[in-house]
Protein backbone atom coordinates (compact mmCIF):
# COMPACT_ATOMS: atom_id res chain seq x y z
CA UNK A 1 0.00 0.00 0.00
CA UNK A 2 1.13 3.41 -1.01
CA UNK A 3 1.08 5.94 1.43
CA UNK A 4 1.33 10.06 0.99
CA UNK A 5 2.50 12.78 3.77
CA UNK A 6 3.92 15.86 4.42
CA UNK A 7 7.46 15.89 2.79
CA UNK A 8 10.24 16.23 2.29
CA UNK A 9 11.99 12.69 3.75
CA UNK A 10 12.91 13.73 7.44
CA UNK A 11 9.51 15.27 8.50
CA UNK A 12 7.78 13.81 11.79
CA UNK A 13 4.86 13.26 9.47
CA UNK A 14 7.32 11.47 7.41
CA UNK A 15 8.15 8.95 10.37
CA UNK A 16 4.71 8.19 11.52
CA UNK A 17 3.37 7.44 7.97
CA UNK A 18 6.41 4.71 7.78
CA UNK A 19 4.46 2.91 10.25
CA UNK A 20 1.62 3.31 7.81
CA UNK A 21 3.13 1.56 4.78
CA UNK A 22 6.50 1.02 3.34
CA UNK A 23 6.47 2.95 0.63
CA UNK A 24 5.69 6.83 1.26
CA UNK A 25 5.48 9.44 -0.77
CA UNK A 26 5.47 13.39 -0.38
CA UNK A 27 3.04 16.57 -0.84
CA UNK A 28 3.46 20.26 0.27
CA UNK A 29 0.63 20.33 1.72
CA UNK A 30 -2.31 18.85 3.94
CA UNK A 31 -4.73 20.04 1.52
CA UNK A 32 -3.19 18.63 -0.99
CA UNK A 33 -2.88 15.05 0.61
CA UNK A 34 -6.66 15.09 2.01
CA UNK A 35 -7.60 16.07 -1.64
CA UNK A 36 -5.95 13.27 -3.48
CA UNK A 37 -7.15 11.00 -0.89
CA UNK A 38 -10.48 11.78 -1.40
CA UNK A 39 -10.26 11.64 -5.41
CA UNK A 40 -8.88 8.56 -5.61
CA UNK A 41 -5.55 9.31 -6.75
CA UNK A 42 -3.66 7.96 -3.45
CA UNK A 43 -4.74 4.84 -1.52
CA UNK A 44 -3.94 6.80 2.00
CA UNK A 45 -2.57 10.10 3.39
CA UNK A 46 -1.07 10.77 7.03
CA UNK A 47 -2.10 14.06 7.91
CA UNK A 48 -1.53 16.03 11.51
CA UNK A 49 -4.46 16.28 13.47
CA UNK A 50 -3.63 17.96 16.53
CA UNK A 51 -0.41 18.65 19.13
CA UNK A 52 -0.54 18.41 22.60
CA UNK A 53 1.04 21.97 23.13
CA UNK A 54 -0.08 23.78 20.21
CA UNK A 55 -3.73 22.06 19.85
CA UNK A 56 -5.68 21.36 16.73
CA UNK A 57 -4.02 21.89 13.06
CA UNK A 58 -6.61 24.17 11.88
CA UNK A 59 -5.12 23.09 8.02
CA UNK A 60 -6.44 19.43 8.65
CA UNK A 61 -9.94 20.22 10.04
CA UNK A 62 -10.87 22.51 6.87
CA UNK A 63 -9.77 20.00 4.92
CA UNK A 64 -11.64 17.23 6.34
CA UNK A 65 -14.69 19.74 5.72
CA UNK A 66 -14.00 20.52 2.26
CA UNK A 67 -13.23 16.86 1.64
CA UNK A 68 -15.09 13.47 1.86
CA UNK A 69 -12.94 10.96 3.54
CA UNK A 70 -12.08 8.64 5.98
CA UNK A 71 -9.82 8.01 9.07
CA UNK A 72 -9.03 4.45 9.28
CA UNK A 73 -5.85 5.13 12.24
CA UNK A 74 -4.62 7.27 14.73
CA UNK A 75 -0.64 7.32 14.98
CA UNK A 76 0.68 9.33 18.14
CA UNK A 77 4.45 10.39 18.00
CA UNK A 78 6.08 11.48 21.07
CA UNK A 79 7.80 14.95 19.80
CA UNK A 80 11.42 15.06 20.39
CA UNK A 81 13.05 17.96 18.81
CA UNK A 82 16.99 19.01 18.57
CA UNK A 83 18.72 21.85 17.42
CA UNK A 84 20.62 20.84 14.21
CA UNK A 85 23.24 23.24 12.43
CA UNK A 86 27.25 22.96 10.55
CA UNK A 87 28.73 24.57 13.95
CA UNK A 88 28.04 26.14 17.26
CA UNK A 89 27.28 30.12 15.42
CA UNK A 90 23.84 31.28 13.15
CA UNK A 91 21.99 33.65 12.85
CA UNK A 92 18.64 32.20 11.71
CA UNK A 93 16.74 29.40 13.16
CA UNK A 94 14.27 27.18 11.10
CA UNK A 95 11.36 25.02 11.23
CA UNK A 96 7.77 24.29 10.88
CA UNK A 97 5.74 26.96 13.11
CA UNK A 98 4.46 24.56 14.89
CA UNK A 99 8.34 23.43 16.01
CA UNK A 100 9.35 26.97 16.81
CA UNK A 101 6.34 27.49 19.21
CA UNK A 102 7.04 24.24 21.06
CA UNK A 103 10.27 25.16 21.50
CA UNK A 104 10.02 28.95 22.20
CA UNK A 105 11.40 28.82 25.39
CA UNK A 106 14.08 27.44 24.87
CA UNK A 107 15.21 29.60 21.95
CA UNK A 108 13.85 32.47 24.32
CA UNK A 109 16.35 31.57 26.72
CA UNK A 110 19.27 30.22 25.31
CA UNK A 111 19.15 32.27 21.34
CA UNK A 112 17.17 35.36 21.95
CA UNK A 113 18.83 37.53 19.35
CA UNK A 114 18.83 34.78 16.30
CA UNK A 115 15.94 35.51 14.09
CA UNK A 116 13.19 32.77 13.52
CA UNK A 117 12.50 31.34 9.94
CA UNK A 118 9.44 29.78 9.45
CA UNK A 119 9.22 27.13 6.68
CA UNK A 120 6.98 24.44 5.10
CA UNK A 121 8.33 21.41 7.61
CA UNK A 122 10.89 20.95 9.86
CA UNK A 123 12.87 18.67 6.76
CA UNK A 124 12.44 21.80 4.49
CA UNK A 125 14.24 23.58 7.85
CA UNK A 126 16.87 21.06 7.86
CA UNK A 127 17.64 22.08 4.10
CA UNK A 128 18.49 25.29 4.67
CA UNK A 129 20.62 24.35 7.54
CA UNK A 130 22.23 22.00 5.17
CA UNK A 131 22.87 24.57 2.46
CA UNK A 132 23.47 27.76 4.81
CA UNK A 133 26.14 27.90 7.71
CA UNK A 134 24.11 30.31 8.97
CA UNK A 135 20.75 28.48 9.59
CA UNK A 136 20.21 26.06 12.32
CA UNK A 137 16.74 24.10 12.25
CA UNK A 138 14.45 22.50 14.62
CA UNK A 139 13.55 18.86 14.29
CA UNK A 140 14.33 15.13 15.00
CA UNK A 141 17.45 14.63 16.09
CA UNK A 142 17.63 11.38 13.31
CA UNK A 143 18.38 14.18 10.72
CA UNK A 144 22.21 14.72 11.66
CA UNK A 145 24.27 13.66 10.01
CA UNK A 146 27.05 14.33 7.08
CA UNK A 147 27.80 18.60 7.07
CA UNK A 148 24.73 18.74 10.00
CA UNK A 149 25.89 17.85 13.85
CA UNK A 150 23.20 17.91 17.08
CA UNK A 151 23.87 21.28 18.54
CA UNK A 152 21.19 20.28 21.56
CA UNK A 153 18.78 17.97 21.81
CA UNK A 154 15.41 17.21 23.47
CA UNK A 155 14.97 21.13 23.24
CA UNK A 156 11.35 21.15 23.02
CA UNK A 157 9.76 23.19 26.16
CA UNK A 158 7.61 20.07 27.68
CA UNK A 159 8.83 16.83 27.28
CA UNK A 160 4.67 15.61 27.13
CA UNK A 161 4.62 17.03 23.51
CA UNK A 162 3.30 14.85 21.48
CA UNK A 163 1.76 14.95 17.74
CA UNK A 164 -1.65 12.78 16.46
CA UNK A 165 -1.97 12.03 13.25
CA UNK A 166 -4.84 10.70 11.21
CA UNK A 167 -4.39 7.79 8.56
CA UNK A 168 -7.19 8.57 5.89
CA UNK A 169 -8.33 6.88 3.07
CA UNK A 170 -11.27 7.28 0.52
CA UNK A 171 -14.89 8.07 2.21
CA UNK A 172 -16.47 4.88 1.28
CA UNK A 173 -14.08 2.73 3.63
CA UNK A 174 -14.75 4.34 7.11
CA UNK A 175 -14.80 1.44 9.51
CA UNK A 176 -17.03 1.19 12.31
CA UNK A 177 -14.89 -0.53 14.85
CA UNK A 178 -12.15 1.11 16.97
CA UNK A 179 -12.35 2.12 20.27
CA UNK A 180 -12.43 5.68 19.10
CA UNK A 181 -14.64 7.83 16.23
CA UNK A 182 -14.34 11.11 14.94
CA UNK A 183 -17.15 13.01 13.34
CA UNK A 184 -17.58 16.27 11.43
CA UNK A 185 -21.35 17.91 12.12
CA UNK A 186 -22.69 21.66 9.76
CA UNK A 187 -25.82 22.84 11.24
CA UNK A 188 -26.07 25.11 8.87
CA UNK A 189 -27.81 27.07 11.66
CA UNK A 190 -27.17 29.82 14.38
CA UNK A 191 -29.50 30.09 17.71
CA UNK A 192 -29.55 30.05 21.64
CA UNK A 193 -28.73 26.72 22.86
CA UNK A 194 -27.50 25.21 19.59
CA UNK A 195 -24.73 24.01 20.84
CA UNK A 196 -26.21 22.20 23.62
CA UNK A 197 -28.41 20.31 21.63
CA UNK A 198 -25.32 18.88 19.52
CA UNK A 199 -23.56 18.18 22.58
CA UNK A 200 -26.77 16.59 25.11
CA UNK A 201 -27.10 13.33 23.15
CA UNK A 202 -23.80 12.03 24.42
CA UNK A 203 -23.79 13.20 27.59
CA UNK A 204 -27.19 11.57 27.99
CA UNK A 205 -25.93 8.41 26.36
CA UNK A 206 -22.45 8.52 28.76
CA UNK A 207 -20.13 8.97 25.62
CA UNK A 208 -17.14 10.82 26.90
CA UNK A 209 -15.62 13.40 24.28
CA UNK A 210 -12.17 13.95 24.05
CA UNK A 211 -12.18 16.65 21.45
CA UNK A 212 -14.68 19.30 20.10
CA UNK A 213 -13.40 21.90 18.05
CA UNK A 214 -15.23 24.48 15.80
CA UNK A 215 -13.92 26.25 12.82
CA UNK A 216 -16.16 28.74 10.88
CA UNK A 217 -17.93 27.51 7.22
CA UNK A 218 -16.28 30.10 4.88
CA UNK A 219 -20.01 30.33 3.86
CA UNK A 220 -20.86 33.50 6.17
CA UNK A 221 -20.31 34.93 9.48
CA UNK A 222 -20.49 33.59 12.67
CA UNK A 223 -21.46 29.58 10.62
CA UNK A 224 -19.69 26.68 11.96
CA UNK A 225 -18.32 23.70 11.48
CA UNK A 226 -17.80 21.29 14.71
CA UNK A 227 -15.42 18.76 14.87
CA UNK A 228 -15.85 15.99 17.58
CA UNK A 229 -13.75 12.93 18.58
CA UNK A 230 -15.46 10.27 21.25
CA UNK A 231 -14.49 7.86 22.85
CA UNK A 232 -16.58 5.27 21.55
CA UNK A 233 -16.99 3.14 18.14
CA UNK A 234 -19.69 4.08 15.84
CA UNK A 235 -20.58 0.25 16.28
CA UNK A 236 -22.15 0.94 19.19
CA UNK A 237 -25.84 1.28 19.63
CA UNK A 238 -25.22 4.78 22.12
CA UNK A 239 -23.02 6.25 19.70
CA UNK A 240 -25.59 5.51 16.58
CA UNK A 241 -28.13 6.82 18.98
CA UNK A 242 -26.13 9.94 19.56
CA UNK A 243 -25.80 11.12 16.03
CA UNK A 244 -29.08 9.90 14.66
CA UNK A 245 -30.57 12.47 17.05
CA UNK A 246 -27.97 15.17 15.99
CA UNK A 247 -28.75 14.34 12.35
CA UNK A 248 -32.42 15.75 13.61
CA UNK A 249 -31.54 18.49 14.84
CA UNK A 250 -29.35 19.64 11.79
CA UNK A 251 -32.26 18.79 9.49
CA UNK A 252 -30.86 22.30 7.52
CA UNK A 253 -26.84 20.77 7.57
CA UNK A 254 -25.45 17.29 7.86
CA UNK A 255 -23.42 14.92 9.71
CA UNK A 256 -19.72 12.77 8.63
CA UNK A 257 -19.17 10.29 10.30
CA UNK A 258 -15.49 10.07 9.32
CA UNK A 259 -14.69 6.23 11.20
CA UNK A 260 -13.77 4.46 13.98
CA UNK A 261 -9.99 3.49 14.65
CA UNK A 262 -7.39 2.52 17.33
CA UNK A 263 -4.40 4.49 18.46
CA UNK A 264 -0.78 3.18 17.63
CA UNK A 265 1.94 4.75 19.27
CA UNK A 266 5.19 5.30 17.09
CA UNK A 267 8.74 6.78 19.12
Amino acid sequence: MQVVTLGPAGTYSHRAAEAVADEVDFEGSVTAIVEAVADGERERGVVPIENSIEGSVTETLDALTEHEVSVHREVVTPIRHALLAQGEAFDVIASHPQALAQCRTYLDDHYPDAEREAVASTAAGVERAREDAAVAAIAHPDNAGGDLQLVATDVQDRDSNATRFFVVGPPGEASRAGAKSSVVIYPNANYPGLLLELLEPFAERDVNLTRVESRPSGERLGDYVFHVDLDAGLYERRAKAALEEIESVVEEGWVRRLGSYDTETVL
